[in-house]
């Protein structure tokens, strides 16, 4: 462990000199102006002491998006010991007429590199016997009962707009249609009506159905009935409700691996919509943003389209905004078979792993400061100055759960927190070194290794749909929704397909790229349209 000026104190001990004159003292640093608001728990009252036993009066919001009542309830449910139990009598009657104090983590710095306990997965992965066809796969996910409801709604939304220009769409007619949307993402052509020109056609496109009629399919695509409300709170969703449940249901059924990860995927768009949200920091800004919960393989098991502030399920506890959508994911996880579950900081908070621990699921995450209660780190610039790969760590013990904070640095400072895993075993990973120009080796913590190598399974996912997107434009907003179901279904294929060859013993160079799997697909589904007699 690197050693330096900056001490690592703990919760308990007085705040840096620095930190007293942000919280406690009326003065301020020249120019800067008024004493800001830091980082929750950072910004202390005077402390006051009973006993042995050192307590602080701290700001109600104790971790954005966390009341003072929702930590105190998780911290006595995972066995929190009470500081206060030697007091006397006379001693508790005066500290219940004063405000009530949040029990934090009681952090501290590990004297030992103790590596912890590694522990192991209870379950695996079914393995399979035979290889489907690539159509099988899809219609494992997208099966019959959503097309039939698809069929169902079409038709009637068809007659709704013109009562004399019936649809007439049949479940094979739909297939062909799909097929056809699978197929034109492999082509680059910017118009869809490109597919049916002399000078441009694609004979697996207009073979299969006439350009009138594939047009008019797609203007009276639908999934809901409009007449069906639900008064005046209306489901942002109401168009597309019964796929996006469908699918939900589907993904859930899969098996699911040890490691998974939660992340944010844009579908881009830039129509007129309220749903559409803007994220700068995205390759695609603009676009309708899903969470989604998927294995490290990059399979999804669950997804939830954001669509401003939702009401948590009263069978879920409230950790705040952004953990009660990981809690609300996780749901299909199996419980107390010890899977690994990774997120970013927009996520990662202490109630949160404390409710996932209760659940014998395992978290690692990046964390934000201002939402680890009582530590103190060492600074940016002691770490900076001992090293590149120079690390500090802490402590706490909550119940039965250690919670593992460690802050590394490399290019910047990055903190990770988790319940399973710590700084140790210190392994070395390949950097490149600007001023020597050269490869070095840098000291990389145990969390950190763990949490890049699970983290990206639904920026892999988001990879492979963007590979071949589906472009075709159209005027309903939620079109684009769809077409990127259809696109993120024929991905979901395509990972079972080559977790079933991997299971098989098949190498990777006798399996189906994805580019050939969905071409497949059109091929299986214009035979079945010539068997049927349509």
């Amino acid at each position: 462990m690197p050693r330096g000026t900056c001490e690592a104190r703990d919760s308990g001990s007085d705040p840096p000199p620095r930190e007293r004159l942000r919280s406690g003292s009326n003065q301020t640093r020249r120019g800067a102006g008024p004493p800001r608001r830091t980082a929750p728990y950072a910004n202390q009252r005077p402390r006051r002491r009973c006993g042995s036993a050192e307590l602080t009066n701290h700001e109600p919001e104790l971790i954005r998006g966390h009341t003072q009542a929702d930590l105190d309830t998780l911290l006595a449910k995972a066995g929190m010991p009470d500081d206060n139990e030697s007091l006397d009598e006379e001693e508790n009657e005066d500290e219940a007429s004063q405000e009530d104090v949040p029990r934090l983590p009681h952090w501290r710095t590990p004297r030992n590199a103790n590596i912890t306990n590694y522990p192991e997965w209870q379950a695996s992965l079914p393995k399979s016997d035979d290889i489907k066809s690539p159509y099988e796969y899809f219609k494992m996910i997208f099966s019959e009962d959503i097309l039939e409801v698809v069929v169902e709604q079409s038709n009637l939304y068809a007659i709704q707009c013109n009562i004399n220009k019936p649809l007439n769409l049949t479940t094979k007619e739909l297939e062909q249609f799909i097929g056809t949307a699978v197929y034109m993402s492999l082509f680059g052509l910017p118009g869809t009506r490109m597919f049916w020109n002399k000078a441009t056609r694609v004979s697996q496109v207009a073979d299969t159905m006439a350009l009138n009629r594939w047009e008019f399919i797609k203007k009276s695509l639908h999934f809901n009935n409009n007449e069906v409300r639900q008064g005046e709170n209306v489901d942002p969703l109401h168009k597309i409700r019964p796929l996006v449940t469908h699918l939900t249901s589907k993904l859930q059924t899969i098996p699911m691996g040890e490691k998974l990860a939660v992340d944010e995927q844009m579908v881009p768009f830039k129509g007129r919509n309220r749903l559409k949200q803007y994220l700068p920091a995205k390759p695609k800004k603009w676009g309708y943003k899903i969470l989604v919960l998927a294995g490290s393989d990059g399979v999804p098991h669950n997804f939830e389209i954001y669509t401003g502030r939702v009401v948590q399920p009263p069978e879920l506890p409230d950790v705040g905004a952004s953990g009660n959508v990981v809690l609300r994911l996780a749901q299909p996880i199996p419980k107390h078979q010890k899977h690994k579950l990774f997120f970013d900081n927009w996520f990662t908070s202490v109630p949160l792993i404390l409710t996932l621990a209760q659940q014998g699921i395992h978290c690692a995450g990046t964390v934000r400061g201002n939402r680890l209660p009582g530590v103190s780190m060492m600074c940016d610039a002691e770490l900076k100055r001992t090293g590149r790969g120079s690390f500090d760590q802490k402590t706490a013990m909550v119940g039965d759960t250690t919670l593992h904070a460690v802050k590394w640095y490399d290019n910047r400072s990055v903190s990770l927190l988790s319940d399973y895993i710590g700084a140790h075993p210190v392994t070395d990973v390949d950097r490149w070194d600007g001023k020597q120009k050269k490869v070095i080796r840098v000291p990389c913590p145990a969390v950190v290794r763990e949490y890049n190598k699970n983290m990206g399974g639904v920026d892999l996912l988001d990879s492979l749909i963007a590979l071949y997107r589906t472009k075709i434009r159209s005027k309903k907003w939620y079109h684009r929704l769809m077409f990127h179901f259809i696109d993120m279904t024929t991905v979901t294929a395509w990972l079972l397909y080559k977790r079933d060859c991997s299971s098989t013993g098949m190498s990777k160079e006798e399996q189906i790229r994805l580019y050939t799997f969905k071409s497949l697909y059109l091929e299986k589904a214009y035979a079945k349209w010539q068997e049927s007699g349509a």
